[in-house]
């Protein structure tokens, strides 16, 4: 066949529409077996004519032949598209942040160990004279453990006999056989509840002396410090310290005093407690 016979054939092929019913009704009456009536015409057909019909019949046959040999021979085109379906990504999981070699990692802190040291305790020695030892600070003296004599310098201490119930106060006699040119006088009366400063005074001239009173461990505490390049004579002396207190008979067991001193022979240091008033 030329091109020219493939194309004819190629359009009678598409614009054929065959009946797809009776197709479909042929097919079934042939699956079933039923017999196909033909109608016979009343009268013989000459023979001519049924064999231009024969002819005319084989023809469409033919025709239709080629037509669907053709188009099974081009299927339509198909998508480029592939056969094997493809998987989806899965999704991707963040990797933990790469650390340099060498970089150091983080430690969890401790707590530092507490210091072992133990508090020093501030010099609270006189700025003249001999500085007090442990077992004569003023305040721990007490009758039984009292030095009360060294040498030339000799002391007392007394509860003066102008106290009363809601006042006090507290009298050291000192008595030295030779001139001082260092004292330092130290009274300490213990806070046993509403003890207050009121006064204190020295039969000494009072420009001779550094006078302080401050609060000091548990304790009001009064101080007489003789100033440099002065002295003191020979003789009995008073230094006296006087406060108010709470209701009641004053309690001097937890009173001390002390004093340090020093003269030709040197340093000298008496101390000791107070005596009730009689």
């Amino acid at each position: 066949m030329n091109e020219e016979l493939t194309r004819r054939l190629r359009a009678a092929a598409e614009a054929h529409q065959p009946d797809r019913a009776r197709i479909l009704a042929r097919v079934e009456r042939g699956m079933s077996g039923a017999p196909v009536r033909h109608r016979e015409s009343s009268g013989a057909r000459p023979w001519p004519r049924i064999a231009l019909a024969s002819l005319a019949a084989a023809g469409t046959l033919a025709v239709g032949g080629f037509a669907v040999a053709a188009i099974v021979q081009s299927p339509p085109a198909r998508p480029d598209v592939s056969a094997t379906p493809v998987a989806p990504a899965a999704p991707s999981v963040p990797s933990a942040p790469s650390v340099p070699s060498g970089t150091p990692r983080p430690t969890p802190s401790t707590p530092s160990a507490p210091a072992t040291g133990r508090p020093t305790t501030p010099d609270r020695s006189s700025p003249t004279g001999p500085s007090p030892s442990a077992s004569g600070a003023a305040g721990s003296a007490r009758p039984g453990n009292a030095h009360v004599q060294d040498g030339p310098l000799s002391s007392a201490g007394s509860l003066g006999t102008n106290s009363n119930s809601f006042w006090a106060q507290s009298n050291i006699t000192l008595k030295s056989t030779q001139p001082l040119t260092a004292l330092t006088v130290e009274l300490r009366i213990t806070q046993t509840g509403g003890v207050q400063n009121t006064g204190n005074w020295r039969t000494l001239p009072a420009e001779d002396f550094t006078v302080t009173v401050q609060n000091e461990g548990g304790a009001v505490v009064y101080r007489w410090i003789l100033k440099p390049g002065r002295t003191v004579p020979a003789g009995q002396h008073v230094f006296a310290g006087q406060y108010n207190h709470a209701a009641g008979t004053r309690e001097v067991e937890h009173d001390g005093y002390r004093v340090d001193a020093g003269g030709p022979r040197g340093a000298l240091s008496v101390w000791g407690g107070f005596t009730p008033a009689r």
